[in-house]
């Protein structure tokens, strides 16, 4: 009998059924005295005691300056302390965190803020070219009707108060009130709202619960090998899935250390952090990675100390993972796969999985979650072929904040969440993604996953990095087309890249268009932006473009 694409994440683990203020506190009792979070560029260290304490100040301190359960509150800053003690205070207040991109632009922030009525918004004074308070005060307060409180990580400005002040204005009914809201939250509410890059049309707002991102934290860490006295080293944003939930709950729910390098990810700036601070663990996005192994300081650090860490983010090339295995001492290094509307992790690869295992595959189903592959009809494929990956269980998110139909359109009625990414599962349950369905090319009818050839172009000794995407063509329909980066030092032709290709694969996988770049387009979390390149050449090339959907 032939098997069916479906697997199950079979586990004697038990779901934590918890809340994320009631995770901390665990943490608190059991790890009071052990470093909780260390702001490497700040200067600041808090054990778990005292970050607990200053926790439930602030979340009183909201209660006190009228916030109430069930009203949101918006983050608008890059990676630092106030960010961490934010994220837990408004879980314990009952209140939903808004992640708001941190490269959001004046007419992005006003969009998220009245797309989900926020009450109240923290933010930075400003990071790189953004001056944040600017962009707020730029907003006329009558297109903000429901902001109530403007709360600045720093000096503020007439009209708005500074986060340190939060905590004074805490007293005994607040304080009282959060002590009922221990009993009263349940770890069903939702919790964070988090914004996706707007795929097609206003970016949707994926609403979690506690027992979404907690549990997701959790078994991340249980499938990097996560023990308390492990440091956890987190250079990518907190406002995404990626720092909150796979760094700051995977740290919290084992006891472990969060660092935070920097603001935003600096190359240098990481492995100094790695290598004062002794981290066992690294995450990053690949480009991050390659960043690190290319630094010309590369070599001064000693990161001896690490032993895994986590790749995801976006396509994980081999020949990367394998430099890092090997040059940052990390073969405990994890690839995982998922979405924000799923918390964010549905595979994972085991730290015991063999090498190829963990570099060829995103891994094996994670714990109480269903996978199922299915054709375009939603008939679940046989072993080994491919079509798009619906994950089901307790990480689908709630469903797009006040945008029920934009709900029904990716979880139908059995609750499966329609992913939109092409993958295939093996005999063994192990997943290979192969791309997203809308970025298939068809060419001639010939269908081309852009993730193969881009493999195929990184094995090139010269390529430190490669993107494939389709441009219109009028005898064929579409053609591919691939950016590709030097490796630092390195020279290379589009001649070159071709006559690489010639032979090696099928010809109507060769790009039709390359263009040698010094970088990509990318999202702050480290996403290639295929929709921008693909413009770009459709410009320089006076190509005439139908419309067409663009990815995150």
């Amino acid at each position: 009998m032939m098997r069916e694409s479906y697997v199950q994440g079979l586990s004697e683990t038990r779901l934590l059924g918890m809340t994320i203020g009631a995770a901390l506190e665990r943490a608190a009792r059991e790890h009071g005295a052990h470093e909780a979070l260390v702001a490497y560029a700040e200067g600041v260290r808090l054990d778990y005691a005292g970050l607990d304490a200053l926790v439930d100040q602030v979340a009183a301190g909201l209660i006190g300056l009228g916030l109430v359960r069930g009203e949101r509150i918006g983050i608008f800053s890059p990676n630092n302390v106030a960010w961490a003690v934010l994220q837990f205070a408004s879980a314990k207040a009952g209140l939903i965190l808004v992640t708001i991109n941190p490269a959001y632009r004046t007419a992005e922030l006003e969009y998220v803020l009245n797309a989900v009525q926020c009450a109240a918004l923290v933010l930075a004074p400003r990071f790189k070219s953004s001056d944040y308070i600017a962009m707020l005060e730029g907003i006329p307060a009558d297109r903000l009707p429901h902001l109530r409180l403007r709360i600045v990580i720093g000096d503020a400005p007439s009209g708005m108060m500074r986060f340190d002040d939060i905590a004074a204005h805490a007293d005994a009914a607040s304080r009282a009130a959060l002590v009922r809201l221990r009993q009263d939250l349940q770890f069903d509410d939702p919790i964070n709202i988090q914004f996706t890059s707007g795929t097609t049309g206003a970016p949707k707002g994926a609403t979690l619960s506690h027992h979404n991102v907690l549990n997701n934290g959790f078994f991340v860490g249980e499938g990097i090998g996560l023990r308390s006295e492990d440091r956890i080293c987190i250079p990518v944003p907190l406002y995404h899935c990626f720092g909150m939930v796979m760094g700051n709950l995977a740290a919290v729910t084992h006891g472990a250390t969060m660092v935070y390098p920097g603001e935003g990810f600096d190359a240098r700036a990481t492995l100094a952090a790695v290598s004062a601070e002794r981290c066992t663990h690294l995450y990053g996005v690949p480009t991050m990675f390659i960043a690190e192994l290319e630094h010309p300081d590369f070599g001064s650090f000693d990161l001896s100390s690490l032993r895994g860490g986590i790749m995801a983010g976006t396509s994980c090339p081999i020949e990367v993972m394998r430099r890092v295995m090997e040059r940052m001492h990390m073969p405990e290094i994890s690839i995982c796969y998922g979405m924000t509307e799923t918390s964010p992790v549905s595979f994972q690869t085991a730290i015991d999985d063999t090498a190829e295992r963990r570099v060829a595959t995103v891994g094996r189903v994670h714990p109480h979650l269903e996978i199922k592959v299915v054709d375009p009809d939603g008939r679940i494929v046989p072993v080994g072929e491919r079509g798009e990956i619906c994950t089901r269980g307790y990480s689908v998110m709630l469903g797009y904040w006040d945008q029920d139909g934009k709900t029904r359109e990716v979880i139908d009625p059995a609750r499966w969440m329609h992913t939109g990414d092409l993958g295939m599962i093996d005999a063994e349950g192990y997943c290979t993604i192969v791309g997203r369905s809308k970025d298939v090319v068809i060419r001639g009818g010939e269908n081309i996953y852009p993730r193969e050839v881009e493999e195929f172009l990184f094995r090139h000794p010269k390529v430190a990095g490669a993107s494939v995407f389709g441009m219109p063509d009028a005898k064929y329909g579409e053609v591919p087309c691939a950016w590709v980066k030097p490796s630092a030092g390195a020279n290379v032709t589009p001649e070159e890249i071709a006559a690489f290709c010639d032979g090696q694969i099928a010809h109507y996988k060769i790009p039709r268009h390359i263009r040698i770049v010094d970088e990509f387009p990318m999202t702050v979390t480290g996403k290639i932006q295929k929709f921008v390149m693909r413009d770009i050449m459709v410009a320089e090339l006076g190509i005439v473009d139908e419309p067409r959907g663009k990815e995150a």
